[in-house]
């Protein structure tokens, strides 16, 4: 990969005022969204399919005075922060995906002069495309100027985001949820389509915490009880409007879960039964907070996207669920000299009706996108495909 990005001519203004302005400047892409709040409405296009790219770890500082880490001695010249939004951009105009997910360590708080200077430099190529995006927090992204609810409310104020701050458990006794970003998003059928008003896909965002706050417990941050409690409620109430009513679906809609920490079941893959690489450690908590036994119960969640190591990419399937890592992504966050940055991208396709119409979603497939000058699509696998009516025994045992 060039270690001078090249960038089309939207994104060359943008930078050109990156560069030659301060950036205070930028602050006009995150003015407030309009009075009602709403976000933008998600649903899957005429084509039949709705397309996320997943970008995590990008550890965005300071733009162009920001330089690059574990690249080539040929790529040090000219490489920094901009590199890592050229890449989003490519990426942007490649796939042309319906939603962008950062999944945390979005800046790198460390290093970062100003948080909110560095998250609107970070999500501008985003908010330039008028894609949806949606973002949770990592254990880097609080450690600047901002505290950890400062950098979520700086985020949901931006433009085209669908990510919220916090939303209650039980709104009737005000009973709260732990950490910042913990939300679902729906999306809809085809337009003109009889899904057009129902969630056919649903997806989880949950802030998985930075650090231990336990004194005797080291290391890393976990789902907490109250977050695991909102998922179940959320996930239990979007089953029974999907199968309920008139238009009532026989299986249940699917969901995918994204937050940065990986669990610990992330450690259960050996190469012998995942698709892609580990070459880092799995740095989930050191306990186990049951989340995973959570998703296994709730049934609906069929992939989780995580962040975090940044040298792992793999997809391993344990109890009919996938746990995935996305890759490193930014040029200011730790790498491999000559293992390209990437990105993880999932499709999601429906079915036609008898009427040459579509239907509910038929199939999840996933690959990753590399940093290199072909923009390489590499480990394309199915996640997961709409089983017939009586396709599965009862009591059939599930595993990796």
């Amino acid at each position: 990969m060039p270690s001078k990005p090249s960038f089309s001519p939207l994104i060359s203004l943008f930078f050109c005022v990156f560069i030659c302005f301060p950036l205070p400047s930028l602050f006009f892409l995150a003015d407030a969204k309009p009075s009602s709040n709403a976000p933008p409405l998600l649903r899957f296009g005429q084509n039949g399919i709705f397309k996320i790219l997943q970008v995590a770890d990008m550890h965005y500082a300071n733009g162009k005075t920001t330089p690059c880490r574990d690249v080539l001695p040929e790529q040090v010249t000219g490489c920094s922060d901009l590199n890592t939004t050229a890449f989003v951009e490519r990426l942007i105009q490649a796939e042309k995906p319906d939603l962008i997910v950062f999944t945390g360590d979005n800046i790198y708080g460390p290093d970062a002069i100003d948080a909110r200077e560095s998250l609107n430099a970070a999500f501008a190529p985003a908010m330039l495309s008028g894609i949806p995006w949606a973002a949770v927090l990592g254990n880097h992204d609080q450690e600047s100027t901002l505290s950890r609810e400062g950098v979520m409310q700086q985020i949901v104020q931006m433009k085209r985001t669908v990510s919220r701050l916090n939303p209650t458990v039980d709104s009737s006794n005000g009973e709260g949820i732990d950490g910042y970003g913990n939300y679902n998003v729906e999306v809809a059928g085809v337009e003109g389509s009889s899904m057009q008003n129902n969630s056919i896909l649903n997806l989880y965002f949950l802030d998985s915490g930075d650090y231990s706050t336990v004194p005797s417990i080291r290391g890393y941050g976990w789902i907490q009880p109250s977050q695991k409690l909102w998922f179940q409620r959320t996930s239990s109430k979007l089953q029974k409007v999907y199968m309920g009513g008139s238009k009532g679906q026989k299986q249940l809609a699917p969901g995918l879960a994204y937050f940065h920490i990986p669990l610990p079941e992330f450690s259960s893959f050996d190469e012998s039964n995942f698709t892609g690489v580990k070459q880092d450690g799995i740095s989930s908590a050191s306990i186990n907070s049951g989340f995973f036994t959570t998703l296994v119960e709730a049934r609906d969640v069929k992939a989780v996207f995580t962040g975090h190591d940044h040298l792992n990419d793999f997809c391993g399937k344990l109890k009919d669920i996938h746990l995935c890592y996305a890759g490193g992504f930014g040029y200011h966050a730790y790498g491999q000299a000559g293992w390209s940055r990437r990105a993880r991208v999932v499709l999601a396709s429906l079915e036609q009706t008898e009427k040459g119409g579509w239907g509910v979603v038929k199939s999840i497939k996933t690959w990753k996108r590399l940093d290199d000058p072909q923009l390489s699509t590499i480990d394309i696998q199915t996640l997961w495909v709409k089983s017939s009516p009586g396709s599965r025994r009862k009591g059939a045992p599930t595993g990796v």
